[in-house]
């Protein structure tokens, strides 16, 4: 009993210290894509493109290998986008806010500058229809700011979305208060308005008169980006294909100094696709493994658009494809976005988690457009994307760093992948 206990101990031991060399590996990955150098991994100081020279060298150094006939690693393509290189600032009286965590500028907005404007408020506690919005847009002059109170109510009432209640404002500054958290987003367009979303516990208690505001924006027409895609050819059946997908980029900064650095969303899928990568190197399967780093969510699903209308192979090829976004923390186990679509291989999932036991629980979702397996499964490719069930809500904002990413089951995650890709392509 005494050796029995002394080799349990043992394998006990080693395979705490597998998890914990993987769970190092990818913080290492998750720090190093959304540390300050890759400017939140957008449209920036060229922080898409670092981003997507790092994937592009840890494909490499893998030996993960192109799957294009010029042994390249990219596909290029490109979009409009507006982005803000330079001055972000925003004074309401005389204090000055800190843009992320006190307010966001609308990333479609209009570039703004004033050292001084008097502000008239407008109350739309009273907005619950059209018409009643119809007559306050009748108010709005271009030469003008407004301090919009209770602007919650139109979108309530009227079911606007923030890029459809931006559209409503003609040119000129418009200061909404929002309680709670503030999203920013990336925009592929403009409104002609400058409009910033304030939390309103930061605003001044007593009666808000005046602003300084500059907001530097420029739109770009034809943003040239990248997918990045490698390939471990499969030992037997090289022309099916098992894909995992990620998307790398994030939202990059609002003005020179507000970086939002994307740690959860979506460094942590990207390090968990590089480490599918890195493992299906050194262990090929049956069926090629494909890894492919998108550009363009956050704009709008655009590099994962861009693949199925340019695939690099038959897209019917495709035995499973599992998308990556948001891994960083699977504390309550992970949910499967089109696991009622794909029945069979979440059937799978469940087999295997019961039999190791890698994750607390598998929670199983309707289909949904909200990240880059949409375009694979409107094609009719079996797709699957899986997020982490965590304990921290940041998300689109400055507060999304690496220390705040647990990695709880992460490793578990890995594993739970690693062991269904062996089922899905016959691996003995």
């Amino acid at each position: 009993m005494k050796l029995l206990s002394t080799t349990a101990l043992i394998i006990l031991t080693a395979l705490t210290s597998f998890a914990q060399g993987e769970k190092r590996w990818l913080k290492h990955e998750i720090t190093t894509l959304s540390s300050t150098t890759m400017h939140g991994r957008g449209y920036v100081s060229k922080g898409g493109d670092k981003a997507a020279a790092y994937i592009q060298k840890k494909f490499r150094e893998f030996g993960v290998k192109s799957i294009k006939a010029d042994s390249s690693y990219y596909q290029p393509y490109s979009f409009s986008i507006n982005t803000f290189p330079g001055t972000v600032y925003f004074k309401i009286n005389k204090k000055e806010l800190k843009p992320g965590p006190d307010y966001i500028v609308y990333a479609g907005s209009s570039p703004y500058k004033t050292e001084k404007i008097k502000l008239r408020k407008i109350d739309l506690k009273k907005v619950k229809d059209s018409v009643s919005w119809a007559m306050v847009k009748t108010q709005f002059r271009p030469d003008r700011a407004y301090f919009l109170k209770n602007s919650d109510t139109v979108s309530k009432y009227l079911k606007h979305s923030i890029r459809s209640f931006a559209k409503e404002f003609p040119d000129g500054l418009y200061i909404l208060p929002k309680h709670g958290k503030l999203i920013w987003t990336a925009n592929t367009d403009t409104v002609p308005a400058t409009i910033v979303y304030v939390e309103d516990t930061v605003l001044p208690k007593r009666w808000i008169r005046n602003a300084a505001v500059t907001v530097e924006t420029e739109y770009i027409p034809s943003f040239k980006s990248q997918n990045v895609i490698g390939v471990v050819p499969g030992t037997e059946r090289p022309d099916s294909f098992i894909v995992f997908t990620a998307h790398y980029d994030h939202l990059g900064q609002m003005g020179r100094h507000t970086v939002f650095p994307g740690a959860h969303d979506n460094a942590s899928g990207t390090a968990l696709m590089m480490y599918m990568a890195k493992y299906f190197a050194a262990h090929p399967q049956r069926y090629s493994t494909v890894f492919i780093g998108f550009s363009g969510e956050e704009a709008g699903l655009l590099g994962s658009k861009h693949y199925v209308n340019n695939p690099l192979f038959q897209l019917d090829k495709i035995r499973f494809l599992v998308n990556l976004d948001m891994t960083g923390d699977a504390t309550n186990g992970i949910t499967v976005v089109n696991g009622t679509e794909n029945e069979p291989e979440f059937a799978i999932m469940e087999e295997i988690n019961k039999e190791k036991q890698y994750l607390p629980k598998l929670n199983k979702r309707e289909k949904t457009s909200n990240s880059d397996h949409y375009h694979f499964a409107e094609k009719g490719v079996p797709a699957v994307f899986i997020f982490g069930n965590g304990t921290k809500g940041h998300y689109h904002d400055v507060f999304d760093v690496a220390k705040e990413l647990s990695l709880e089951n992460i490793d578990g995650l890995a594993n739970m992948l690693i062991s269904l890709t062996g089922r899905l392509s016959g691996q003995k």
